[in-house]
């Protein structure tokens, strides 16, 4: 009887399971659907849940825990926020009789920038070098559509037009708008079909020579030239003194943000420089920066640009310490993405890390700060888009440094109405921080490193570059206690925190400005 009664309970049981089974495998169907992130590593400017959930355990344990209990001296800390000594330098003074407004322009020039927020910074100086060499009238650069933030903002959005036009009156006409005669030349139309008034030939790094050969006779003929693609489109060498000097002049004084994100900035500046006075969520953070007032380096901050997003570390082909997981997940993305093509894959980690060619994790750029002598009471600005792995990346660095702040803590929701969701915008709230901070520190090579390599050493400010190489080396040693690590990173940064170096040929003028664009006192 009892087996009977099994036998007449097996086809629900199975029945019941199948169906369990059909609506799980639905839902595992769908689920990425509604919750994509849940499930693809592949996601451009976010991190997948998943991999924000597992964090990856401290590859540096013994020299992590030695750090946590670290102690600085007032000396030590005295000499690190000291501002850098003269050097002797000063920004170029415009020469007197420097080339004035042409009575007559040769036409419009329009060009069309792509790349991140720094990258279209050289583009526009760079636009108004070209507009000066041909005599023509510049139409202010139409910013593409970010491709790896998605992001629209156009030039109108993010500098202060007037400013930039006012700056530059007296070497260059620049307009807002093209005449209605040539209200045609959009980037719509340019898109469509091939124009003999769209130039995509321009090679890198151009010189002045070429853009008269090539580009002044369709102004010539047509009144107007387009440039697309623009980026890098103009030589660093054998150009003219008064070209270079108005590429600075663009760089350093014509490009200055819209008002709202200098407010925004002067806001978070304040609150990062009188910590009692900081945006915070909770009370015992706010008693531990309330503290800093007492402190060596009360009142200044140092800003880290932790440039560790996804395409950075799955272009490096270097390993982070999340396991198999991680590897599978960041090769996938770079097969996704640049089909597999990663120059450094066919190194291995440990060669890539004695090259100096792997990015720093969280972890490890925070191992540097707290040997060069950051404590934990020194106020840290977190200037960064998104960090491959989320928080839980950045758990580490937020324990050696736990008065580490960024756009989100220091201001409220309605304070970051105007800038959020747009990249490009909450770029330049971290640029606009960063120039006025006491030191900067770039975690990798790039960009925004260049940026403010360039824009601190115009104006003698300390900018600490990490030597890649030997801390690749460093950080392979496990066995290297603190002591000597702390003295081996002294040693080689001593003169990597600000000190002028002269541009050397093909090198960029927005990142060495010392010889074209800086004077010998």
């Amino acid at each position: 009887m009892h087996l009977q009664v099994l036998q007449d309970m097996r086809p629900d049981s199975h029945n019941s399971q199948t169906r369990r089974l059909a609506l799980g495998s639905l839902l595992v169907l769908l689920l990425p659907i509604f919750s994509p992130n849940l499930f693809t590593p592949l996601g451009r400017a976010s991190p997948s849940l998943f991999s924000e959930w597992n964090a990856p355990k401290p590859r540096h344990l013994r020299l992590l825990l030695a750090a946590l209990n670290r102690q600085t001296s007032d000396q030590q800390q005295s000499d690190l926020w000291s501002p850098l000594a003269n050097q002797g330098w000063k920004p170029c003074v415009r020469s007197t009789n420097r080339p004035q407004l042409p009575k007559k322009s040769q036409g419009y020039i329009q060009v069309f920038l792509d790349g991140g927020l720094n990258q279209q910074r050289m583009g526009i100086c760079d636009a108004v070098a070209v507009a000066k060499i041909l005599n023509a009238t510049l139409v202010i650069p139409h910013l593409e559509v970010n491709p790896v933030w998605q992001d629209a903002s156009s030039f109108t959005e993010i500098f202060d037009v007037d400013h930039f036009i006012s700056a530059l009156n007296d070497e260059i006409s620049i307009v807002k708008d093209l005449p209605s005669q040539y209200s045609w030349s959009t980037r719509e139309y340019y898109a469509t079909g091939i124009r003999a008034t769209r130039i995509k030939t321009a090679p890198v790094h151009a010189s002045a020579n070429w853009y008269l050969e090539n580009i002044l006779p369709v102004l010539e003929s047509y009144g107007i030239a387009a440039i697309a693609p623009f980026s890098h489109r103009l030589a660093f060498d054998n150009l003219p003194s008064d070209i270079q000097l108005l590429r600075c002049r663009v760089n350093f004084q014509a490009l200055v943000f819209v008002p709202h994100i200098r407010l925004l900035g002067d806001a978070l500046i304040n609150r990062l420089r009188s910590p009692s006075k900081a945006r915070v969520s909770g009370d015992n953070h706010l008693d531990e920066r309330s503290d800093v007032l007492n402190k060596q380096g009360a009142g200044k901050f140092v800003v880290l640009h932790l440039r560790f997003d996804k395409d950075m570390a799955a272009h490096s082909a270097c390993d982070f310490g999340g396991g198999k997981a991680e590897k599978l997940a960041l090769a996938k993305y770079r097969q996704v993405l640049w089909q597999g093509r990663v120059l450094n894959s066919q190194f291995t980690d440990e060669e890539l890390r004695n090259q100096g060619r792997c990015p720093l994790t969280p972890e490890e750029i925070g191992l540097l700060l707290a040997a060069l002598g950051f404590n934990n009471s020194t106020s840290l600005y977190l200037a960064s888009h998104k960090v491959y792995g989320g928080e839980a990346r950045i758990s580490t660095l937020r324990k050696l440094f736990p008065l580490m702040e960024d756009k989100k803590s220091l201001a409220a929701t309605d304070e970051r109405s105007k800038v959020e969701g747009k990249a490009s915008l909450l770029a330049a709230v971290d640029y606009y921080v960063s120039m006025q901070s006491d030191i900067f520190i770039s975690a990798s090579p790039g960009n925004m490193h260049n940026a403010m390599l360039g824009y601190r050493a115009y104006k003698n400010l300390k900018t600490i570059r990490p030597n890649m190489a030997l801390l690749g080396n460093l950080f392979m040693n496990k066995s290297m206690e603190w002591a000597q690590f702390q003295q081996s990173v002294k040693n080689g940064h001593k003169n990597r925190q600000g000190q002028i170096r002269l541009r050397k040929e093909k090198q960029s003028i927005y990142t060495y400005p010392a010889g074209d664009c800086m004077c010998q006192a």
